[in-house]
């Protein structure tokens, strides 16, 4: 008898459908066979199913089943389709009957005793059954807040084979979950962290502000303990708050990243990933022989922060290049290409010298700052040096400034932008985004900013990339001022972020 059971497979962040179908047939006493491109996972799952089948008090098949999941061109990983072939076993030996299993979508690992353990990119695959016009997705009930941010869709949360066996035969019920976006959205969201506890560094808070406002990526150079990293962790604080979809963005991402905590729904706080000095190529941008998305995907929407950048291998950070610009990473691999969305603040902070202090003109700081590229420095948009902090501002009992105060200059400077760029056909969100067009229609000069500006080029030798992103930041620091034009004293701060370079890298 042969029996067909719908489930999905992920590829980057995006899913498709699955057609598992399970014949039983005879032949060799016992035998499995798993068919259509399942990777090394997949095949085990002949003897993690079976022996749930029988610990769960069914039987199997007592000559050959043969499994299929099509389309057979689509590579299958993961242990996400035990529960759908262990129904259509169910249904193949007549031992389960069911008119419905064309209206559901099943995904989810057995455990050897029946039990269904989570699985990743149930969020991808909710969103691909609800495009199918399925009625409901079965999912492990671990992961059934994540499937229930998809409205339109029924999720039903299951703990074991034989609960789904009786839920899809009409033996027990099973409640839908529900999540209610507008009350996961509506929270105060509140962090631990904040630019208050910050002492002195105004300048470098400013800087800050103006990278938030347009979506700029900022280095900060600056001897230890001058309070850089202890700055970058506060970024998100002042960041506005997500959106719905870049929410579900970011969610996806994380889903399929393995890295969304169990019983979550929703990421609704921005990233802040802050991977090691040690990290390989792939593992910043993303690979294996899986395709997983990178700590650039994992950050999407929102900060990328590493520290001590020098120490990274010069290779790594050369690979950043590409999606700082595209802000989306392709990875083409053996067994297939996908691409991940990348569109996050990169914020990194280095010392002067690998003794951390300025002026040391000795061959060791030379190689230590040629790790890092012109290249890659022109696509920092602001550079922003992190002074130490002085005794008499560290022992002060005065509080700065808040980030909530800050963020509210953030969202209004963002406000202006979403009118600035919202009638049009490519998406930008932030300044950071503007194409040469949007450039030429949104950051005009008068004359006299204009003739300052040219100063600035041939004095300080600036490359035309460098050139485009003074105007975007400047029109960042004019939004911050009310959306006006472009003025001498917004060109004279975007120059400025832009110097730093030209003292260390000279």
């Amino acid at each position: 008898m042969l029996a067909k059971v719908f489930s999905a497979a992920v590829c980057g962040v995006e899913a498709h459908t699955i057609e598992v179908e399970v014949h039983a047939g005879r032949g060799e006493s016992g035998k499995v066979v798993v068919v259509g491109l399942p990777d090394v996972a997949v095949k085990e799952c002949k003897d993690r199913v079976t022996t749930a089948v029988l610990n769960s008090g069914y039987y199997t098949n007592p000559g050959q089943t043969t499994i299929n999941l099509a389309p057979a061109d689509i590579r299958k990983e993961g242990p996400i389709y035990d529960l759908p072939i262990a129904i259509g076993m169910l249904v193949s030996t007549d031992q389960l009957k069911s008119a419905c299993l064309d209206d559901y979508f099943v995904v989810g690992e057995l455990a050897l005793n029946g039990s269904v353990r989570s699985v990743r990119g149930v969020l991808p695959m909710a969103m691909r059954a609800r495009a199918e016009k399925k009625r409901g997705i079965i999912v492990p009930a671990q992961n059934a807040a994540e499937a229930a941010v998809v409205m339109g869709l029924d999720v039903y949360p299951v703990s074991n084979l034989r609960d789904a066996a009786d839920f899809l035969q009409g033996k027990k019920e099973i409640d839908p979950v529900y999540e209610d976006l507008v009350k996961l959205f509506s929270h105060e969201v509140h962090y631990d962290l904040d630019f208050s506890d910050v002492k002195g560094q105004q300048d470098v808070k400013r800087a800050l502000e103006v990278a938030v406002a347009g979506g700029h990526n900022l280095l900060m150079i600056g001897p230890p303990g001058s309070g850089k990293s202890m700055l970058a962790k506060r970024i998100p604080t002042i960041m506005p708050a997500m959106t719905l979809d870049e929410a579900l963005e970011t969610t996806k991402v994380h889903s399929v990243a393995g890295i969304l905590p169990l019983e979550r729904a929703l990421v609704t706080t921005r990233p802040f990933r802050s991977p090691h000095h040690t990290i390989s190529d792939i593992g910043l941008v993303g690979g294996s022989s899986q395709l997983r998305p990178g700590e650039v995907s994992t950050a999407h929407n929102g900060v990328l922060f590493l520290d001590e950048l020098p120490e990274f291998k010069r290779q790594t950070l050369e690979i950043l290049r590409q999606p700082l610009e595209d802000r989306r990473v392709t990875i083409t691999r053996a067994v297939g290409s996908v691409s991940f969305p990348c569109n996050f603040m990169l914020i990194a902070a280095m010392n002067p010298s690998p003794s951390g202090v300025y002026g040391d003109n000795s061959a060791a700081t030379r190689r230590y700052l040629d790790k890092i590229s012109r290249p890659l420095l022109d696509r920092l948009d602001i550079h922003i040096e992190v002074p130490g902090v002085k005794y008499a501002q560290l022992a002060s009992a005065e509080m700065g400034e808040t980030s909530e105060s800050i963020r509210t200059r953030v969202e209004q400077a963002r406000n202006i932008q979403q009118v600035r760029f919202g009638s049009g056909r490519r998406k930008v969100y932030s300044n950071a985004g503007m194409g040469a067009k949007d450039i030429r229609n949104h950051c005009q000069l008068k004359p006299e900013v204009q003739e300052m500006l040219k100063m600035a080029m041939n004095e300080l030798n600036f490359s035309a990339r460098a050139y485009d992103r003074i105007l975007k930041v400047a029109r960042t620091i004019a939004d911050l001022a009310g959306g006006g034009e472009i003025g001498c004293d917004h060109i004279g701060e975007a120059i400025q972020y832009r110097t730093l370079d030209r003292t260390l890298w000279q």
